[in-house]
């Protein structure tokens, strides 16, 4: 009998109608890895920030169907990597599930399903290439908060943010836009969700990973000469942030008369912040500044290289012990001790 074997995506989540906005922005700012504060003070802020943004997340969500398209993304990415791995890989039947973590389908639901149909073991998967506490962190600890009572072996996969073909995936997207337009004098701005600084000082990873995953996809770019920088966009709130910030570099570009090519570097798929923060309003302060022409490649979403990193990564932590990053035994700088590696 062939081994059963459960792989969980994990990804953000999404509202999937106007009525579902506010309680995803609840679930959101209620996790104490995104705002660390005892309750009931995180309770009743989380409930403040969902009040007051409910209106202006509903007007973005309306310009992309009214909803967010990141259960669907993560759903084709599921099907793509479900294929992969069962037609690779003789004496064991893989079962994809996605569980986002602000939105349905929760967790919950999630060890229910493995529970029902009785899997051997489960590979936990972030859909995050670069580790954060904010992401990968908080959606490992949800899931196994829910799964206690589940008797069966849980392997952890923390991050792949060095892969070779996480970066040929992306680097092929790049390549391909500039031959298709025959580009010259442009920039490459590789744009990542932003985090309050006070994070990364505290021992996250996250920038750390971003900016070498730039490099990684640098080094397969075929073009000779490459202008390019690492940004940060999404910021809210009055914390300090990771700098450079992306609106701020897309304005700069923009006067300094330059092509620009946007990468989402810490995306794997299609949501608002790509959708709508960067295809519409940063495209359109990039114009208004007197930019020349703007591209933004595609996430790597179902990308061929993209699901043969992830269906490696699922046969490789079989064979390994507790979590993991793509290479056995690869740990990042000490000083990142909120690494899965290191704590």
């Amino acid at each position: 009998m062939d081994k059963k074997i459960a792989v969980i995506l994990f990804n953000l989540g999404g509202p999937d109608s106007a009525k579902a906005v506010k309680p995803f922005l609840f679930n959101l700012f209620y996790d104490k890895a995104i705002i660390n504060l005892p309750n009931p003070f995180r309770w009743l802020l989380a409930k403040f920030i969902s009040a007051r943004r409910e209106k202006t997340a509903i007007n973005i969500y309306k310009q992309i169907g009214g909803k967010s398209p990141i259960l669907e993304e993560t759903e084709l990415q599921a099907f793509a990597l479900e294929k992969a791995l069962n037609k690779d890989d003789a004496g064991k039947k893989y079962k994809i599930f996605s569980c986002m973590r602000y939105w349905k389908p929760f967790s919950k639901e999630v060890v229910q399903k493995i529970k029902e149909d009785h899997f051997d073991e489960v590979i936990l998967l972030p859909l995050y290439p670069q580790f954060s506490t904010t992401t990968t962190g908080s959606s490992i600890d949800d899931f196994i908060l829910n799964s206690r009572d589940l008797k069966i072996p849980i392997k952890k996969i923390c991050c792949y943010y060095d892969d070779p073909l996480f970066a040929k995936g992306y680097a092929e997207l790049i390549n391909k836009t500039v031959s298709n337009n025959k580009l010259d004098d442009f920039r490459i701005l590789f744009s990542a969700h932003g985090l309050p600084k006070k994070i990364i000082d505290e021992g996250d990873p996250y920038q750390y990973q971003v900016e070498e995953s730039v490099k990684k996809i640098i080094a397969n770019i075929k073009a000779k000469i490459i202008d390019y920088k690492v940004c940060y966009q999404s910021k809210v709130g009055p914390l300090e942030w990771l700098q450079p910030n992306t609106e701020d570099e897309i304005i700069k570009a923009a006067r300094e008369g330059k092509q620009i090519i946007i990468v989402p570097v810490a995306f794997v798929s299609e949501h608002s912040e790509t959708l709508v923060e960067l295809d519409m309003e940063y495209k359109e302060r990039f114009y208004k500044n007197g930019g020349k022409e703007f591209f933004r490649v595609s996430t790597v979403r179902n990308n061929k290289y993209f699901i043969e990193a992830l269906a490696k990564l699922c046969k490789k932590v079989q064979i390994e012990e507790g979590s993991m990053c793509y290479y056995s035994g690869k740990r990042c700088p000490k000083k990142f001790n909120k690494c899965l590696n290191n704590g």
